[in-house]
């Protein structure tokens, strides 16, 4: 499918302030349109965007209930009380039992905390019931929850008939009825006066310990070596990267590229990362996947397990297992996808109706969040991908840029047994009798409020660039922008009536790429490109035939030598961009 390109010329009033900027701080006039567009325009927001720091973190003794969760540990810890972490099975929840078992045990005997991570397959997310009963069976009086428990109304009733207490802390949207935990630390509570309602499940995790900390007197250094998870978490949770999230994924990328935990240094060597600057995106296309892959194939206790390695040797003994089950997960992936785009062609209905649900009792229940990832991509839909676990249908959704699907499956809350999640991405479980009216209201909800211009895949391009304005300044101040991730993505550029200098050429093993060597009115200098598997646009561009690029601007290095690099995202031959109304 072509994307459209979605470009909107500058304003009078934002080239006014983008000079304005520009001279002010000393930044390249195109960042500065950028930081306009960012709504980042007075000096203390500038200053606090380029320089994050751990004194812009706000007091956790903001959250409701910090109080209570801080003198419930505080009780336990000094009861000698024997407390379990439990988290869910994905990069977030693993990566918060890591961060908060990690800072306890120092202040706890071994002997008196625990970990807890559900099966995928046999509990699903979440606290189970089969969570509960392992902590009653080893006399577990106190239970933390990370990245769940917020709607877990009936199995916290259930846990509190056998004595134990949890604290919950989450960053899920809770139901009107919260569940009757001891503590519920979560930003999107109504009553919350929290300022920043967005951090993951692990970032939630380290302000109860930074709450913890400033209650008994504990140093901030104690904490600070943790970040390297809150990091993780950040990228592979896809929460967005501004405010409080910049401040943790910006120093937990620091910790990571120079003196990351033993088990995430045995992460980076397997994904062939080491001596390399780790980047957000680094996290969620190769740590994030092996980390996730524990609980998609086996059960992510062994995520846990490798993020608590004590050495080296047994970091890349475990991380190599986690390495093979990512190149299982990889196989079973790409085959279930391929399965449901079969079913989807073959299916009239589901390629001209507005949202797509597709089941197959036979498909692992590990891989069907990310088919519904590649289905939404590929049909520019919300994509539901169903599978059978334990006599029930689960499964897994994802939406498009607009649709809230958070809240069309809420819609149909009364026929499901189980639900949760955020306006992109919800897990369900349904019983399979309810299956046939679910998709039925779901299609008529997707009837009535979903629009026509969501279904079409876009391009959204930032600024248009001339080739006099692409130098080494402009490649530092946008680095300096970093961490890129949501709210905060990278940049994307586009430029008009570029010319191959003549060297252009074909490259890669079946010459499915282009090596670009790329010239505009602007100036004489020749600017480096690259366009991965667009190989069908090279007769045109040999013929010397003016096009329009669309990009990101990198830096290649090569032979220890660096240099810009444009990546393309698209091409157009003719000179035509839809503009955003």
């Amino acid at each position: 499918m072509t994307p459209e390109w979605n470009y909107q010329s500058p304003t009078h009033k934002q080239i006014l302030k983008r000079n304005e900027l520009s001279l002010k701080f000393k930044l390249s006039p195109a960042v500065c349109l950028l930081l306009i567009q960012r709504d980042i325009t007075t000096e203390k927001e500038i200053q606090k965007f380029f320089n994050p720091s751990l004194r812009d973190l706000h007091d956790p003794f903001k959250f409701p209930d910090m109080r209570k969760a801080v003198a419930r540990l505080e009780k336990a810890l000094g009861n000698k009380e024997k407390i379990l972490i439990y988290g869910d099975y994905d990069v977030d929840g693993t990566t918060a039992v890591a961060l908060v078992y990690k800072f306890l045990e120092r202040y706890c005997l071994k002997s008196k905390l625990d970990y807890y991570i559900p099966d995928r397959t046999d509990e699903g997310s979440g606290i189970s019931v089969q969570g509960i009963d392992y902590a009653h069976e080893n006399n577990i009086n106190l239970i933390i929850a990370l990245d769940c428990g917020i709607k877990a109304n009936e199995v916290i009733s259930y846990a509190n008939t056998m004595g134990i207490d949890i604290i919950v802390c989450d960053h899920h949207m809770p139901d009107e009825k919260l569940p009757p935990a001891v503590a519920i630390l979560d930003a999107k509570r109504e009553d919350s006066i929290y300022p920043y309602p967005h951090l993951s499940g692990c970032g939630v995790g380290f302000k109860f310990m930074h709450a913890f900390s400033l209650n008994n007197g504990i140093e901030f250094s104690n904490l600070r070596n943790l970040l390297d998870l809150c990091a993780v978490s950040i990228a592979s949770d896809i929460v967005p990267i501004t405010g409080e999230n910049r401040v943790l994924a910006t120093i937990g990328l620091k910790q990571l590229n120079q003196n990351p935990s033993k088990g995430l240094r045995g992460i980076i060597d397997v994904c062939g990362l080491s001596g390399k600057e780790i980047t957000i995106s680094d996290i969620v296309f190769k740590i994030g996947p092996r980390i996730n892959a524990s609980g998609r194939m086996m059960n992510g206790k062994e995520a846990v397990d490798l993020l608590l390695a004590k050495d080296f040797k047994t970091a890349k003994e475990k991380s190599e297992n986690i390495d093979q089950y990512n190149d299982d997960r990889r196989e079973l992936d790409k085959r279930t996808t391929d399965e449901a785009y079969a079913i989807i062609e073959e299916n009239p209905h589901l390629i001209d109706g507005k949202i797509i649900v597709v089941f197959d009792p036979s498909w692992h229940k590990g891989v069907i969040g990310i088919v519904a990832s590649r289905l939404t991509e590929k049909y520019c839909k919300p994509a539901i991908v169903l599978t059978e676990s334990n006599e029930l249908i689960s499964g897994s959704a994802r939406s498009v840029n607009g649709f809230d699907i958070y809240t069309a499956i809420e819609s149909t809350k009364d026929l499901l047994e189980n639900f949760g999640g955020h306006t992109f991405a919800v897990g369900i479980t349904i019983k399979e009798e309810n299956l046939k009216s679910f998709k039925e209201r779901l299609e008529d909800y997707a009837d009535k409020y979903m629009v026509e211009g969501q279904m079409i895949q876009t391009l959204d391009i930032d600024i248009s660039l001339n080739f006099n304005e692409i130098n080494e300044k402009l490649l530092s101040d946008l680095k300096s922008m970093r961490p890129f991730g949501p709210n905060n993505q990278k940049p994307v550029f586009c430029s008009f009536g570029v010319r191959d200098v003549g060297t252009s050429k074909l490259v890669g093993k079946e010459l499915e790429h282009i090596k670009l060597e790329l010239v505009d009115d602007s100036s004489e200098n020749v600017i480096q490109a690259i366009a991965f598997g667009m190989y069908h646009f090279y007769d045109d561009i040999k013929a010397l035939k003016p096009f329009d690029i669309c990009y990101t601007i990198e830096e290649n290095t090569y032979n220890n030598v660096a240099s810009i690099q444009l990546l393309i995202k698209d091409i157009r031959i003719s000179s035509e961009i839809k503009s955003k109304e």
